[in-house]
Parts: C-alpha cells; structure tokens; sequence
C-alpha cells in the first residue's frame, strides 16, 4: 500500500519528547487473545512485515506454559524462524524460571516478566499473591541480569480492576517499585481494562517519580476500552514518557480479565505521533497494509480507525486510475 499522502500536517506541540519508541506487541498480546490459533508461519511473516514498517521492537512470544495461553504454544518454533529478521529487537515474556529455561535455549535477550497491581487478578492470572509472584521473577530477573539481558517488567491493573474497582496509586507505586528493585531495565504500567483518564496517568508517573522510578525507565501501555487511549498516551508523552506499548491494527485485549478490549492501535500512535512531529522511524502505509494483510488472515477487518480511513482511500484511489 504506498500513497502520496501531504496529511497529517506536522504541527508540533512544546515539550514532548523528539522521538517515541514503539514496543510492537501484535503478535504477542495481540494475537494471544484470538479465538483461532494463527499458523507459525503466518506469526513469522506478521513480524518480518512489521520490522520491515520500522518497527525495531517486536514483542514475538510467550514462554507461558501452553495449556494458560494456547495461542502461543508455538514459541519454540517460532522464534528460531526469526533468526534472519536484522536488527530488531525481539523480547518474549517468561512467568517463571522454567520459561527462562526455554527461552535461554533458544537464544532470546530481551525477556519480560508480568505482575500485577491488585491482589484478584495476580490470583486469576499468575494464581498467587503479589509478593508470591515477586519471589517467583525474583530469580529469573537475577538469571537474567547475570547474563546480560534486558528485563521489562509488566504491571497489569494500574488504573482499575474489574472485580475491585479503583486501585489506590500508592498500591501501585509499591508493586511498581517492587519490580524496578528485581533488576528490571524497564517497567510498562497496564491500562488492562482501558479506564485510565489522562489526570490519574499524570498523577501515577509523578507518584512513581516520586518512589524513585525515573520517567526514561517507564513506557505505557494502553487498552482503548473507552476511546482514551490516545489522550492517555498524550498525557504520558507531555510527562517525558518516550516508549509507548501498541498492537499493529489495535489486535489484542487480555484472556484473563473479558472487559479488557483491543490495545491502542500502533497505526493511530503512529498517526498522531506524524502530526505532531515525533519521530517513529514507522512507514504508516507499510504497517497499515501489514494489518490489512493480517486481517485477511484472521477473516475480520481491523479496528484501528487510521488502517480503515487509509485503506478507504487507496481502494478509493485505485478505482480512480
């Protein structure tokens, strides 16, 4: 898909950040959440068409035992199929010590661990307590920093739960803090449920600031639930916050939490982040023909509104010549 598009026009915005890294997670929470197992070989292509877009980190997989997450039970074959993909970073998520174990054999160098906020959903999701589930990544970050990997860390549930409701910030910043002091390089505070308000994601990064976690170590990662995501992200960006969670045509939601709907859609980050002026190093018609390949795939158009504004268009165009 390749247009002569002149829009958006760039009109920057005083104190955002100059560029904005991308963590692509379509293929990982993107495609984990499908109903029908994609074929491994398809996963491969979506990822190389991603890295071809620009995107240079690429969530590809999850060492989650495959009975929890069906979809992914193909890590070990997929992850090998990307050994030719350049120089893209490609992090997996490992739950726990036997996780690390195969994602060490396959070679991975960026992993990343999942906690979460509240007490409930670190029940249904990992089936321990927080501070249960913080000695269970307490070895794997240590395994991973003696070997010189980058560790993210996940926190799910920062801005409301759906069993119970409103989560402190305090609470937050604990668990936050308590995963920034494993060893993590980076931590990604979870809209799971879409219901953060771009106040309260002022309010958290600055408690956070305040707890000692730098903003060049936090990136976001939004659910759009109820349309909020971009100004949520805007809201992050004006904080100094420069690594921004996506998922290539807003594929995604969480199969433990079901008010959890689609994640922003890389293609309306990267539309907005055009306008203002923020580099991505992201080609929007390379990465918006991807979905649309994708979505083909998966028998269902995208729910990204800038992959359907676009692709009316270039349909559109075609009909004209």
């Amino acid at each position: 898909m390749t247009t002569d598009r002149t829009l958006p026009m760039t009109v920057a915005a005083p104190g955002l950040p100059a560029r904005v890294r991308i963590h692509e997670v379509g293929a990982r929470d993107g495609l984990q959440n499908e109903k029908a197992v994609v074929p491994t070989e398809v996963k491969a292509e979506f990822i190389r068409r991603l890295a071809v877009a620009g995107l240079t980190t690429i969530e590809a997989t999850s060492f989650v035992h495959p009975k929890w997450v069906p979809q992914l039970a193909d890590a070990e074959q997929l992850f090998p199929m990307l050994g030719d993909i350049g120089d893209v970073a490609l992090p997996v998520l490992v739950p726990n010590e036997r996780g690390m174990d195969r994602a060490l054999a396959l070679g991975a160098r960026r992993i990343a661990v999942f906690g979460s906020a509240t007490e409930t959903f670190a029940a249904r999701n990992l089936n321990r307590t927080i501070d249960e589930s913080l000695a269970m990544f307490e070895p794997v970050v240590a395994r991973a920093k003696a070997d010189g990997m980058h560790v993210r860390g996940y926190l799910s549930m920062c801005f409301g739960d759906p069993w119970e409701g409103p989560v402190p910030v305090p609470q937050v910043v604990r668990v936050a803090k308590a995963l920034m002091d494993l060893g993590c390089d980076e931590l990604s505070l979870g809209d799971t449920i879409g219901v953060a308000t771009p106040g309260h994601v002022q309010t958290l990064l600055h408690r956070l600031n305040e707890g000692g976690v730098p903003t060049d170590t936090i990136g976001v990662h939004f659910h759009d639930t109820y349309g909020q995501a971009l100004s949520n992200t805007l809201a992050a960006l004006q904080h100094g916050v420069s690594t921004v969670d996506a998922s290539a045509g807003g594929l995604g939601g969480c199969p433990y939490a079901k008010s959890a709907t689609g994640n922003l859609a890389t293609e309306d980050l990267v539309w907005m982040l055009d306008g203002l002026g923020i580099e991505t190093g992201v080609d929007l018609d390379e990465l918006t023909a991807t979905s649309v390949w994708l979505a083909g795939h998966l028998g269902r158009p995208s729910p990204s509104r800038t992959v359907r504004a676009l692709s009316v268009q270039h349909t559109q165009s075609h009909k004209e010549q």
